[in-house]
């Protein structure tokens, strides 16, 4: 599988794609990791018509993707944009999808950003800016005035002057972002809502943070990264996210698993959530400006971490750290 690309090549006709993965979940058959790839390259290149789109799109999301297709679709995408370089001697660096926002909770991924980059380590944050109906972590970080990235080179910028820099997705990948961008035409997600969570930014590659939303996904990601070295580079720390979002749950602690080399280990254990646990001290709504100035306090030492988002920074740096 190569990865060049040409925007201006003939269409790229899909019928027998669409044949195999359009027989619905009990019909339907994976494509090969050489056809997803190109494919997925394809839809990325604006080679395929918008009637074909549609139709594939709809069919995975019927259908599911294997972690063999997952895996294509990935090296596809990540071929698609220009990485972000960053130069550390201390740390690895982290990125941080960032896709849902908050709909009940507090959104505490600007949090958990600011926290790690305090400490040294080098945090990109990748998403969309604005989610009607919720939250985004974009939003926040502009109320703690820190701007989205505008171009390729002022995310790299950023990251060297403030140790945190939140990278829009049609900023950072913008074919992968015209992709994410059909959940306003189809009015569901599709398969590229995965991808950018499991998207590597970084060149040499850095740590990611994953979740998942539902349990058997988290089998699913696990064999991916198991199985696929290529998709695993730089390692990933994969737990239930918080309202999709990859920030520790305040309210109960999750398995942590870390994945790289094929393995899988478990550095968090789950935890029961406990009536008799006092109160967490939160913002007293989701809203941007209130969550940025308690996250501001929080900061300033004014009001205490969540225990799980301590535990969680305190991890992320144990495997971020360069070993001297």
């Amino acid at each position: 599988m190569t990865a060049s690309h040409d925007p201006a090549a003939a269409p790229f006709p899909c019928a027998r794609f669409i044949k195999e993965i359009g027989r619905g979940p009990n019909g339907a058959r994976a494509l090969s990791a050489e056809d997803t790839f190109a494919l997925y390259r394809a839809m990325l290149d604006a080679r395929v018509s918008d009637v074909e789109l549609g139709a594939i799109l709809i069919a995975y999301r019927l259908k599911g993707e294997s972690a063999d297709e997952l895996a294509a679709m990935l090296a596809a995408a990540q071929a698609s944009f220009e990485p972000v370089h960053v130069q550390d001697a201390a740390f690895r660096p982290v990125s941080i999808p960032s896709y849902n926002g908050a709909r009940k909770q507090p959104n505490l991924v600007p949090l958990l950003a600011l926290l790690l980059a305090r400490e040294g380590v080098p945090v990109l944050v990748h998403g969309v800016e604005q989610d009607p109906g919720r939250v985004t972590s974009a939003e926040i970080f502009s109320a703690l005035s820190l701007a989205p990235s505008t171009s390729h080179d002022a995310i790299e910028d950023t990251l060297a002057e403030r140790r945190v820099a939140f990278a829009p997705i049609d900023v950072l990948a913008p074919r992968i972002a015209r992709l994410l961008s059909m959940r306003g035409v189809l009015g569901v997600r599709n398969s590229t809502h995965t991808l950018v969570k499991i998207l590597q930014p970084f060149a040499p590659a850095g740590l990611r943070l994953v979740n998942y939303t539902h349990p058997p996904y988290r089998d699913s990601l696990a064999q991916l990264f198991r199985d696929h070295p290529d998709a695993a580079l730089g390692g990933a720390l994969l737990a239930r996210g918080t309202e999709g979002e990859a920030v520790a749950d305040t309210r109960r602690q999750v398995q942590v698993d870390w994945l790289l080399d094929g393995v899988c280990d478990t550095l968090i254990d789950a935890e029961r959530s406990s009536t008799d646990a006092p109160p967490v001290a939160l913002p007293e709504s989701r809203d941007a400006a209130t969550t940025a100035a308690w996250t501001d306090a929080v900061l300033r030492g004014e009001v205490p971490v969540p225990d799980t988002v301590a535990r969680q920074v305190a991890t992320i740096v144990q495997i971020a750290r360069i070993a001297c």
